[in-house]
């Protein structure tokens, strides 16, 4: 099973979606592969520069690890030096924190959405909320 660029497109959208309808501030949104490769970006006006390398940083992460990037968090407060090893081996890109959510069919890992642009928690409802409506399981960790 492979993720496709229109069912990656519509998680960007049902995302955007999402956090209008919730009030939350203007996020941006990356989904990854399988892979760790980009196949959809969005950042809404009104967000910062480095909000597309945090947005990818947090999917890569759980793609790498294999596991949502809230349970990188919980681990990084147990065991810092093994997640800023992690983040030395993935150059620098790897994002620790909620947000980062896995895309899975089937128990099978597909992809991640990574979300940033307001807290980390509603990051990673957003997420949770747009893998969902796009019919997968969401594993934010």
């Amino acid at each position: 099973m492979k993720l496709a660029l229109d069912t990656a497109q519509k998680i960007v959208s049902a995302a955007l979606d999402w956090r209008r309808v919730h009030g939350m501030k203007p996020i941006t949104v990356a989904v990854l592969d399988s892979g760790g490769f980009l196949m959809a970006l969005a950042r809404e006006d009104g967000t910062s520069n480095l909000r597309p390398d945090i947005a990818q940083g947090k999917a890569r992460g759980a793609i790498g690890m294999g596991l949502g990037s809230r349970a990188l968090f919980e681990r990084a407060k147990s065991q810092p030096y093994f997640i800023q090893a992690m983040n030395s081996i993935a150059e620098g890109s790897l994002v620790p924190v909620p947000g980062g959510v896995l895309i899975k069919e089937d128990g099978q890992v597909l992809g991640a959405v990574g979300i940033t642009g307001d807290s980390s928690d509603n990051d990673e409802t957003c997420a949770i909320a747009a893998i969902e409506a796009a019919g997968f399981t969401a594993d934010g960790g």
